[in-house]
């Protein structure tokens, strides 16, 4: 584990943990690595977020790391795996620095953490991310969560969790379009209607390829497959999916940010996206996603070119 031991307060009626001696932990390495739309950084440094219907605020403090708003049962039952604590980073580090070039990335965004996020909200989220800028996609995602989630309060502001498959199968193409999801609304309403039709137990129209469980449970290669047969979704998104929820490590979601990257460390300038994706997973292995979101938080605070 990548902390030692844990700690409980309850300050001004607030309840949190301390997680004490956290290694390989940076707020905004984590949060501002493109892997999750609904946190946002406060001006006190903190960070906010909405992840499994739970309002959860995170600050660092030296070694020690602080969530407010929760307790020990919701630690050892969501948080701990969200923020995959059980994993020590440290010895990804050590082989993935192996590779010098890779290396450089790794010093820089040190302190990233994969989270484990919840699949059909990060389905949906990464149908939105397509071809799409990051202030855009988190407002869409927060109108959808308004409309169709439930209400959430803290410390007097209000939040909305993200809608469950339940909530949002009524939603028409319309009110989709009018949350700022543009040509991915028909995606949406598609996925939504196809991942629901899986989750009725006596549904007449179960089909296993648009099953969330059954998919999950694929060898990487035919997840990534079946993933793509739903509409909007395409390699980069897929393994978006597989990363971010589905534990999937081996996944190398490639955007324009890593093909700069990769690029500027190691390919020439006219390879493929695909190729670049296959090259990834062949030279890092088991530890493709990790190394992804290093060179990919590298290159962007960079603002590497090629």
């Amino acid at each position: 584990m990548d902390f030692k031991y844990i700690d409980n307060f309850n300050k001004d009626g607030i309840q949190g943990i301390i997680l004490k001696k956290v290694k390989n932990f940076e707020l905004n390495h984590i949060f501002d690595c493109g892997q999750c739309f609904r946190w946002n950084r406060q001006e006190n440094g903190n960070y906010i977020g909405v992840a499994y219907g739970k309002v959860i605020e995170v600050e660092k403090k030296q070694d020690d790391v602080i969530l407010y708003n929760t307790n020990e049962e919701e630690f050892e039952n969501i948080w701990k795996e969200y923020f995959d604590l059980n994993r020590e980073y440290s010895k990804i580090k050590t082989i993935l620095s192996e590779d010098k070039l890779l290396k450089k990335a790794i010093d820089y965004g040190y302190g990233i953490r994969i989270l484990k996020q919840e699949p059909f909200e990060i389905r949906i989220s990464f149908i939105i991310s397509t071809n799409n800028r990051i202030p855009m996609i988190k407002r869409a995602i927060e109108k959808i969560s308004e409309k169709w989630g439930r209400k959430l309060e803290y410390k007097g502001n209000i939040y909305y969790s993200f809608p469950s498959v339940e909530e949002l199968c009524n939603a028409s193409l319309e009110e989709v379009e009018q949350c700022g999801t543009g040509f991915r609304s028909k995606y949406i309403v598609d996925t939504v209607s196809k991942i629901y039709k899986n989750v009725i137990t006596d549904s007449s129209e179960y089909n296993e390829q648009f099953d969330i469980n059954y998919i999950k449970a694929l060898e990487d290669d035919e997840c990534h497959k079946m993933l793509q047969n739903f509409k909007g979704i395409g390699p980069k998104v897929a393994d978006c999916i597989m990363l971010f929820s589905m534990g999937k490590d081996s996944a190398f979601p490639v955007d324009v940010w890593v093909k700069r990257a990769m690029q500027h460390f190691y390919l020439a300038p006219d390879v493929s996206l695909k190729k670049i994706r296959d090259f990834a997973r062949e030279k890092f292995g088991e530890f493709s996603g990790f190394a992804q979101q290093y060179l990919f938080y590298y290159a962007r605070e960079n603002n590497i070119i090629s």
